[in-house]
């Protein structure tokens, strides 16, 4: 019989709750996780991160970025005839690295000794667990860590085959000729950019007035211009009303510029609208209670309304994001530990969308910074002005800093450009320490390498930039 009784049980092994299980063995915690699979794309050793959405995403991207190099090989020096490219081998190779990656979390558990079992859990109070295959848990701490899965909206109910969510995206072996994308955040463009290289004709509809909404308006007028050269279409201010099949086809029906207009396409992707996975959960023998919208209420250490009951990732509805949710499990496993961890700064939290050019943003935009009351100095500087963006032939975009003038603290940072996700870590960290762009300026930076353009930009907020006027 293995062992039942536990200092930490862990519900749903997604980035939250891994990262929980693995702390918490580290912290000397007595630790077992609970995880369904049931091939809803829901659920697994690793959660929709690795098995069905960032990691392999973020692996078709990949093989779009190759295509889209190879269709202008000209550019390249180079020549072929007869060049194909097969998006169901993008899929394939797509399962093979989410698997890889479950493999790993697996074997991490394994080897801190985190006990796995499988099974849909439930509490019947905020000491026990209950499995369907009739184990019973008991646990000094509980951590629910069942994430949130796409809902459907009025006019757009899912379907899984006319109208799909990334789920269904993720295995889509033949390309749509056309597609209408329901939302421009970081599900919408990056699916529009993958689906464009593979030829569909994309057209992305957003409520607000811009894609990617929520990041520095001028990140967003800049990757509306790159799509625009990628044929990507997009409608913007747009009130799309529903969707209805219409011979083998479906259309959208939308309101935007004053009318009332429709889209013919194949398939309609739906990349807004999240539900927290809290039913059946048995939330109500612990005493967890949910805030308006239905997610799972938490203060600043993970903690729920119950004593000893936690939450983490996308079921607090904080922010939907994987690093978030790696955060959020650390900080609980060292309350539960009887550390004192610090309260995460989620402003400070890095957003990363890997279309092309990518899109990277960390605290404060702009626009937000002046609403706040701060008077703002810049530093921007675009990629043609770095000689390692040129060399690769990526010039589209900028890199942006926000500081407050009056203390010279950096607000915030906006990027977009090639692989601008990866600069984050610097801003974030100097932004952490309450640094200056003038420690980023004075830092040397590798020549060449992409990171100057973060250099420059540092100092274009002093007029000092060498390679910008």
């Amino acid at each position: 019989m293995p062992e039942t009784n536990f200092d930490l049980v862990v519900i749903g092994a997604g980035p939250g709750g891994y990262h929980a299980a693995i702390r918490g063995a580290q912290l000397g915690l007595k630790t077992a996780v609970v995880e369904k699979d049931d091939g809803t794309g829901i659920a697994g050793i690793g959660g929709v991160c690795l098995n069905w959405g960032c990691i392999p995403s973020k692996s078709l991207l990949k093989n779009a970025e190759l295509v889209n190099t190879l269709s202008n090989a000209a550019d390249w020096g180079i020549s072929f005839d007869n060049f194909s490219a097969d998006i169901s081998k993008a899929i394939d190779r797509s399962r093979k690295v989410s698997g890889q990656l479950v493999q790993g979390v697996s074997y991490l558990l394994k080897q801190n000794k985190v006990e796995v079992f499988r099974g849909a859990a439930s509490l019947t109070s905020a000491t026990t667990v209950s499995i369907d295959d009739g184990t019973t848990l008991t646990a000094k701490n509980i951590v629910l860590s069942t994430g949130a899965r796409p809902r459907s909206l009025p006019g757009l109910e899912i379907d899984g085959e006319k109208i799909i969510t990334s789920r269904q995206a993720l295995e889509t072996r033949v390309a749509p000729k056309a597609i209408g994308i329901i939302g421009g955040g970081a599900i919408g463009v990056e699916f529009a950019y993958f689906f464009r290289a593979y030829g569909a004709e994309v057209t992305i509809f957003e409520m607000l007035p811009h894609l990617v909404p929520t990041e520095d308006e001028d990140v967003s007028v800049e990757l509306e211009r790159a799509f625009k050269k990628q044929g990507i279409k997009f409608v913007t201010s747009a009130r799309v009303s529903g969707a209805e099949e219409r011979g083998d086809g479906m259309v959208i029906k939308y309101h935007a510029n004053g009318e009332d207009s429709e889209f013919e396409c194949d398939k309609v992707l739906l990349g807004v609208g999240v539900q927290p996975n809290t039913d059946g959960l048995g939330l109500e023998s612990a005493g967890v209670s949910l805030d308006g919208r239905g997610f799972i209420e938490i203060d600043d250490r993970m903690q729920t309304s119950a004593p000893g009951v936690y939450a983490v990732g996308d079921v607090t509805g904080k922010m939907l994001l994987a690093h978030v949710a790696f955060a959020q499990g650390v900080v609980a496993a060292e309350a539960i530990a009887g550390r004192d961890p610090e309260p995460l700064d989620y402003t400070n939290m890095p957003r990363a969308v890997y279309c092309e050019p990518q899109v990277a943003g960390v605290g404060l935009t702009e626009t937000q910074a002046r609403e706040q009351g701060y008077e703002v100095e810049i530093g921007k500087v675009p990629w043609r002005a770095v000689g390692k963006a040129i060399a690769g032939g990526h010039i589209d975009g900028f890199t942006k800093i926000i500081s407050d003038k009056s203390s010279g603290d950096i607000l915030g940072a906006a990027l977009v450009g090639p692989d601008v996700t990866e600069f984050l870590a610097e801003i974030s960290a100097v932004k952490m320490l309450e640094g200056t762009p003038r420690e980023i300026g004075q830092t040397v930076h590798a020549h060449p390498t992409l990171s100057e353009g973060i250099k420059e930009a540092a100092l274009d907020t002093y007029g000092e930039a060498i390679h910008w006027i």
